[in-house]
């Protein structure tokens, strides 16, 4: 028996899957049957793939393995939000957050574990970076097949291309997920190169953490900014968008008192995203140890949704938080390092306010990383067979 490790089928595109197969001795369909076995039925056992030759059964258990990340600790909350704490095989942990609604469900994707761009407002920016995740690692939080998937998680997924983009290729795959390029979406603090190449390389929606309206305060929060500045970043996102006039670009915008939160700024905001179709999320903050930082008041967020420009409309919903957001009794005292992974800028219930056109506006309720309306069905785990 060969000494090579096996490799993991789970982080496998279609082509790679085939091109496997054909290297075993196989036929190319036989790789798709098994890609249809791996995500479509959630099976990991090669000797259930029942329509899979046995002498190819025998060696595939010889050459390959199933092998999603292992979860350790599950938290779940009263609306129905699940997070995870999930253990690769090199002991390192990452999250993975579900968030159900009436109609859709949603997981939260880490890229990374830890981060290097060192957002100051961002709780894991403070743990530093350990390492790019691989496709199976990334695909292997999405194994509950859910109708949306954020990449939000830990991480900064334009810098772990190589992997992020055969992820989302196989949550779009026919014979995977079938999730379709408008429910994935990319979240990136504006690494504008990489922007680019994802462009031509991929087809999903975007979201971009923003967090200020100029460079001078985008540098302090986000300091990848003191190098691709935003009269970098704002056209590589306009045209990421500009061959499908539904798509919009979905700017994060996490609400700090007295630092962003001002009437100027709301104005300077609209003002720097007139002519790109948009969509901003005004996020409360979510305080972690050892910051200086503090949400805002519910008042200031209402009077920047409400007054940054006399031509945008007033409907909208105010929603209460929920779910884990906010809240360190989500944690074990045990595991307050491994739970800091998505207490970061994409957590909190958010407000959304659309632009689709310059001078137009409407606000509605939008739908936090860590919360939720309520569902009925809630996994207890983020794949279909994670022991």
């Amino acid at each position: 028996m060969s000494d090579a490790p096996k490799i993991n089928l789970l982080g496998l595109t279609r082509s790679e899957m085939e091109s496997f197969f054909v290297d075993l001795g196989a036929k190319a369909f036989h790789g798709r049957n098994v890609l249809k076995w791996i995500h479509k039925n959630g099976i990991s056992d090669f000797d259930a793939m029942t329509d899979v030759p046995q002498r190819l059964r025998n060696l595939l258990r010889e050459k390959a393995r199933v092998a999603p990340p292992r979860v350790v600790l599950t938290q779940p909350a009263s609306d129905g939000t699940t997070k995870w704490v999930l253990e690769l095989e090199d002991g390192q942990h990452i999250e993975t957050v579900y968030i159900p609604e009436d109609n859709r469900s949603t997981i939260c994707v880490s890229s990374q574990v830890g981060c290097a761009l060192d957002c100051s407002f961002c709780s894991t920016a403070q743990q530093g970076f350990n390492r790019n995740l691989v496709a199976a690692e990334i695909v292997g939080q999405v194994w509950h097949p859910p109708t949306n998937v954020v990449m939000m998680g830990m991480g900064e997924p334009l810098a772990n291309l190589d992997n992020v983009v055969p992820a989302m290729e196989l949550m779009q795959e026919d014979l995977a997920y079938m999730i379709s390029k408008a429910r994935v979406t990319i979240s990136t603090s504006g690494i504008v190169p990489a922007l680019r190449r994802l462009r031509e390389v991929s087809d999903v929606s975007l979201a971009v953490s923003l967090h200020a309206p100029d460079n001078a305060l985008r540098d302090q929060l986000v300091p990848i900014n003191r190098k691709y500045p935003l009269e970098q970043l704002i056209p590589a996102c306009k045209e990421f968008v500009q061959h499908d006039r539904r798509r919009k670009v979905t700017w994060e915008y996490v609400m700090l008192d007295g630092v962003n939160d001002s009437l100027a700024h709301a104005k300077a905001l609209i003002r720097l995203l007139q002519g790109v179709p948009s969509k901003v999320n005004l996020i409360p903050f979510n305080p972690f140890p050892g910051t200086d930082y503090q949400t805002s008041p519910a008042d200031r967020v209402e009077t920047f949704r409400q007054r940054p420009a006399g031509n945008w409309s007033a409907r909208f919903t105010i929603e209460v938080a929920g779910g884990c957001s906010g809240s360190r009794s989500c944690r074990s005292p045990t595991n307050d390092r491994i739970w800091t992974a998505l207490d970061r800028h994409c957590c909190g219930r958010r407000a959304v306010l659309s632009l689709p056109e310059p001078g137009a506006a409407r606000w509605w309720p939008g739908q936090r990383c860590d919360g939720s309306a309520g569902f009925a069905h809630v996994p207890t785990e983020p794949g279909r067979h994670l022991h």
